[in-house]
């Protein structure tokens, strides 16, 4: 008799996993039926969504709008979940609500375990890498607040074999131009400690050139780095691509021709960073031109033609290099591929109170568009617009256009490192229920 094979074990788990989502599921929805009833069931569904709703739409009261309106919405957004609790107390179904909740949550954790991608499948593939000859490293030493200095990474990369530039002193350095200098004098891989701006101005170079690029951790929040499943409490780490490294061939976003690794923003944020008030003190600047922003008093008419699709009048536009993740509400926590060749496109447009509350069940879709082109155009009302590309906020004119180049950046990567985690799947009731209910050897089929 043949042993069941790895995959049939994995399809045989995920369809058990699915079931127990299901299991749970009906628990959630039976338990207040059994102690409270049908008509005491509906009343908990309607104190605990009308207080959600409540709850958000006087969230975006306060965000659009100023003085004593502002912070009488704050007040009731703050006391609409303390009334919807007190009621479960007083009716004594505050267990009921909270098991539910419980059991509820252990349907979610089983689906997303069911649905989940296997890694081999998210994982991008490697590449054999020889260690470079002449590899050639540019520092910022203010970049994650001194983390060159503080983890002694200029000595340890020249003890590799590496040339290493800082960025410092009173002239302003082009890290383009230096780059391109160090391939015309032989430099083998191109790396950068820093941040992801610096990055990716050196990884178009390194890509125009065809060698190899390094990221070492040195940033800030390190995005770039952190969906290369590099480690990004340790940049030493990275240094060891020089000895024992692999290849992983990525994209490289584009906006009007200037290179991106992350991603482009436009409307809300990117205005609210262009202020120069906001350096100074973030929050008050963010509640100081939110109210204008958002009900379109202030900032430019957008427009986003995303492939064939034009969305008119987002607040807000974000295109990245690859998508995003799409399990939570604005589909932005990680990157599990960088090589899929497409840009990722968000746009949110929350006109009026209406489309704020849409917003929870993403069933908005003026208000909430996620989606994948190879292309994407921005224009606007004004010849120019500000925009934020990985994290450095610029001007441009208006159209402005960004694209992908597939594969175009091999990036050096330690051989041993953390990886990337998959992002988590969108909770779909059909692909859960065929996981969980569809014949052994369609489950096979699709698994391949």
């Amino acid at each position: 008799m043949n042993k069941p094979t790895t995959l049939d074990a994995s399809a045989r788990a995920r369809r058990w996993w699915a079931r127990a989502a299901f299991v749970f599921a009906l628990g959630a929805a039976a338990a207040p039926i059994l102690v409270a009833g049908v008509l005491g069931t509906a009343a908990l569904l309607a104190a605990g969504t009308g207080g959600v709703v409540i709850a958000v739409a006087a969230l975006y009261w306060f965000l659009t709008r100023r003085g004593l309106i502002r912070w009488i919405s704050l007040a009731v957004a703050v006391a609409a979940p303390i009334v919807v609790l007190a009621l479960f107390l007083r009716a004594d179904l505050l267990w009921v609500v909270l098991v539910s909740y419980a059991l509820g949550l252990l349907a979610v954790l089983c689906a997303r375990i069911a649905l989940r991608a296997r890694r081999a499948d998210a994982a991008m593939p490697e590449y054999p890498a020889s260690p470079p000859r002449h590899p050639f490293i540019i520092m910022n030493p203010h970049s994650g607040g001194g983390k060159v200095a503080k983890f002694d990474l200029r000595r340890r990369a020249e003890e590799l074999g590496a040339q290493v530039v800082l960025l410092e002193g009173p002239t302003v350095i082009d890290v383009s131009e230096l780059a391109r200098q160090a391939v015309a004098q032989g430099a083998d891989l191109l790396g950068v400690a820093g941040g992801d701006g610096t990055q990716a101005l050196v990884a178009a170079v390194a890509a125009e050139n065809d060698v190899p690029f390094l990221v070492i951790s040195a940033g800030t929040r390190n995005h770039f780095a952190m969906d290369l499943g590099l480690d990004r409490t340790d940049p030493t780490l990275s240094l060891d691509a020089l000895r024992d490294g692999v290849e992983l061939h990525v994209d490289l976003g584009t906006i009007d021709g200037r290179p991106f690794v992350n991603n482009a923003s436009f409307g809300v944020y990117a205005e609210i960073v262009r202020s120069p008030a906001y350096r100074d003190d973030k929050a008050a600047t963010v509640l100081s031109l939110l109210p204008d922003l958002l009900t379109g008093h202030a900032g430019p008419r957008l427009e986003a033609q995303i492939g064939d699709t034009v969305v008119t009048e987002p607040q807000a536009v974000l295109v990245s290099n690859n998508a995003y993740g799409a399990s939570d509400l604005a589909g932005l926590n990680r990157r599990d591929r960088l090589d899929r060749g497409v840009l990722g496109a968000v746009t949110v447009s929350v006109a009026n109170t209406r489309q704020a509350v849409g917003l929870l069940h993403r069933n908005n879709v003026r208000g909430l568009t996620q989606t994948t082109a190879a292309e994407v155009i921005i224009r606007a009302d004004t010849p120019e617009i500000p925009v934020g590309v990985d994290g450095e906020s610029l001007v441009l004119r208006t159209p402005v256009r960004c694209t992908i180049e597939p594969n175009a950046l091999r990036v050096q990567v330690p051989r041993t490192r953390p990886g990337v985690r998959p992002a988590e799947p969108n909770f779909d009731w059909g692909a859960l229920f065929g996981t969980a209910f569809r014949s052994r050897s369609a489950a096979s089929a699709t698994a391949d």
